[in-house]
């Protein structure tokens, strides 16, 4: 089967170019023409990418575009856009902007009113998802938690109640961390897989419930290495009948009456199984109309 021709890059573009997440066969036939065409590379990393162009034999000018220096450096790069020069955005590996830098060149790229291009492929994020067989019609992208512990709690306090599968990034030296207050936040039988070195050698998936990961991290250091994902089910929505809401917020009226806010409706959750947060709210609703009367 003859391969389609693909057509030459209009020029003065952006073009958001994916790269591979490990195995370079991943990369696409439009990733590699608009690496060909592209009048610089703009890169994380210049050595990452310097190693992927010399695999696709091509020797092309390169641009260190970072986190730390992407403000910066916007407008010089836009500047040669448009100008009617071809740039190529990549990261150091998959979809750029997915938890890498180019937001902002991007963002900024449309108020200058410059061509934008989408050259898909790779994504480690989409790859776990369509591998969990955890539900994919609705899902929430989280990327890294906070690195700072109480930061990172709030943060999958506030996804508790969360009913969509949630995709998070981790890095090594915080895998347990993050899969202990995942335990404590979202409880032991939660599902989850673990996705490790996707397309790389030592790919691995761990499909089990949180508490078992939490094991098996603790039993094998080698869990904890290199590229990693997680995919966690969301929590099961309730469907509550107005008889079960009135017998709840009977329970609840009782409780606030003998335990601090928090308690009560940790009791309550535990015991109704309704999402935390709409039951903190019901409670201090609750309390407010007592001190109504």
């Amino acid at each position: 089967m003859a391969t389609e021709k693909i057509p030459p890059q209009e020029t003065g573009s952006l073009a958001v170019v994916a790269t591979p997440i490990g195995n370079l066969g991943d990369i696409t036939e439009r990733a590699v023409a608009a690496l060909k065409q592209a009048d610089l590379v703009a890169a994380e990393d210049t050595r990452h990418t310097g190693r992927l162009l010399q695999h696709l034999g091509l020797s092309k000018s390169m641009f260190a575009l970072h986190d730390h220096n992407e403000r910066a450096q916007v407008e010089t790069l836009l500047d040669r856009v448009e100008a009617g020069e071809n740039v190529a955005l990549v990261s150091d590996a998959g979809t750029p902007l997915i938890s890498d830098p180019g937001y902002i060149v991007v963002r900024r790229a449309h108020e200058r009113g410059l061509r934008v291009l989408p050259i898909p492929g790779a994504c480690a994020a989409i790859a776990a998802l369509c591998v969990s067989g955890l539900p994919t019609d609705r899902f929430v992208f989280e990327g890294f938690l906070p690195a700072k512990a109480a930061a990172r709690r709030s943060r999958l306090e506030a996804l508790e109640d969360e009913a969509r599968t949630l995709v998070f990034y981790e890095s090594p030296h915080r895998l347990m961390a993050t899969i202990d207050v995942l335990v404590s936040v979202f409880g032991p039988e939660r599902p989850v897989v673990l996705a490790r070195e996707l397309t790389k050698a030592f790919e691995t998936l761990y499909a089990v419930s949180l508490g078992r990961l939490q094991a098996i991290a603790l039993a094998d250091p080698n869990v904890s290495r290199g590229e990693l994902v997680l995919v966690v089910g969301g929590a099961a929505e309730q469907v509550n009948s107005e008889e079960t809401l009135l017998d709840t917020d009977r329970l609840m009226r009782r409780l606030l009456q003998e335990l601090p806010v928090k308690t009560a409706v940790r009791v309550v959750a535990d015991l109704s199984g309704q999402p935390r947060n709409a039951l903190y709210q019901r409670a201090l609703t609750i309390q407010r109309e007592s001190l109504g009367d």
